[in-house]
């Protein structure tokens, strides 16, 4: 008798009910970051790296691995197992301190990451779709050093997301290219208030409610060789085109007296939405990135990444800020110290890794660099199978500066994922 070999229904039941929960919350889910450099472009940027990659700094462009998703560069696809289906959730606790040479805040939250699900579809074709954050926007500025009498109130909330669907072919021995076709939505909400100190003045609220989508397409190409026994280098590159997006932006205009909040009396002075809304399309910048690994056995790995992104070429219209072109730099390191060993803590992965960017915004007539170090551990899960694992990640993170009255952003970040791995192809006969 003939029995497919798949995973248990509970199993199955356990993680479509994940599944779908977590897309249900992203769906519905508000960002409630607070990040003043949010406030610029199209938000504060994501690494767009899984949690194994992250705690490695964010490589991948050169890695492949059938045990995770590496959607850093579609290519990586070929590796997943032909008789296995793939799955990664993820998500974090980020706590993030903000300071200026007078002040500190800080605060708290939690968020989703990222669902991703991979799976072979013929001997040379792997695939890919997954949900992933592009950026997050979340600030709340008071200023009001200019003029006694007024103070201005800045907010802004929301975030762009990229629903992919990638695939991968392996060409050659060792050679392989993929591409991915993205969707990016989301929203960006910002609103402007100029409150008078005088009770009998009028107030008055400027608040834009921009929707953006759009198609964005990348490819890319790994090498895998051997070079000596147990070792292996490889290299990879990776290609994201230009963005073009559809933009629709509600206009509000309206006047008021004493604090502005839901259902307080106003006076509506502009109002454009619907077939009056404004219509635009901006550009978002091509990326090019390259990276190399080595490798010895299943016990050592090192990674070094390079990314550009030509932020020069952004538009949009009411974007604040002058931007740059961009530059990021990542390193990590894998250790496993036995994976062979019958003792699971010999299984356990460590990993290192460090980030710099350059930033691609300019505000004050200074560049917002970004530097973060990371660090992670893997621990294999026997209760689903051998290559199922839980993999915990902790980066801090530094954005901005104390310099030019501008604000230095410490970040720091708890990434928990579960990665399921299990044969849901594999027949076998029982006697």
């Amino acid at each position: 008798m003939k029995l497919l070999n798949t995973m248990s229904n509970f199993q199955k039941q356990l993680f479509f009910f994940l599944i779908f929960n977590l897309l249900l919350v992203i769906g519905i889910a508000q960002n409630d970051i607070n990040s003043p450099y949010s406030n610029f472009g199209v938000g504060n940027l994501s690494p767009r790296s899984n949690n194994v990659l992250g705690a490695m700094g964010g490589v991948g462009y050169a890695l492949q691995s059938p045990y995770y998703i590496n959607f850093k560069n579609p290519a990586s696809f070929t590796a997943f197992d032909s008789l296995s289906f793939i799955a990664d959730l993820s998500f974090s606790i980020v706590n993030q301190q903000l300071k200026t040479n007078d002040l500190n805040l800080s605060g708290t939250l939690a968020q989703l990451d990222y669902i991703t699900i991979g799976l072979p579809v013929l001997k040379v074709w792997r695939t890919s779709v997954g949900i992933m954050p592009y950026s997050d926007i979340g600030f709340a500025i008071l200023d009001n050093r200019y003029v006694d009498s007024i103070s201005f109130r800045y907010t802004g909330s929301g975030g762009l997301h990229l629903l992919y669907w990638g695939n991968a072919f392996k060409v050659a021995k060792g050679f392989s290219l993929g591409l991915t076709l993205s969707y990016l939505y989301g929203t960006i909400n910002s609103s402007k208030f100029s409150e008078f100190n005088d009770e009998n003045s009028f107030n008055s609220m400027i608040s834009n409610y921009r929707h953006l989508d759009g198609m964005v397409i990348a490819g890319g190409a790994q090498y895998h060789a051997t070079v000596k026994d147990h070792h292996f280098l490889s290299v990879g590159v990776m290609y994201e085109s230009p963005l073009k997006v559809w933009s629709r932006e509600n206009l509000m205009v309206l006047n008021y007296f004493g604090e502005y909040y839901p259902g307080t009396s106003f006076d509506t002075v502009k109002y454009l939405t619907g077939d009056s809304a404004v219509r635009s399309n901006p550009r978002l910048p091509q990326t090019f990135g390259v990276g190399v690994a080595y490798g010895f056995k299943d016990k050592v790995l090192a990674a070094v990444d390079f990314t550009w992104q030509n932020w020069k070429q952004f538009r949009m219209n009411n974007s604040k800020g002058v931007f740059q072109d961009n530059l990021i730099i990542a390193t990590g390191i894998q250790y496993v110290p036995n994976p062979s060993s019958s003792k699971y803590y010999n299984k356990i992965n460590f990993r290192l890794g460090t980030r710099f960017s350059t930033g691609y915004m300019i505000v004050n007539d200074k560049p917002i660099s970004e530097f973060a170090v990371s660090f992670g551990l893997g621990f294999p899960i026997r209760t689903f199978s051998s290559r199922s694992s839980v993999n915990l990640m902790f980066e801090y993170s530094r954005l901005g500066t104390l310099n030019n009255s501008l604000i230095l952003q410490n970040h720091y970040k708890l990434s928990f994922n579960f990665i399921l791995h299990e044969k849901w192809y594999q027949r076998r006969k029982l006697e």
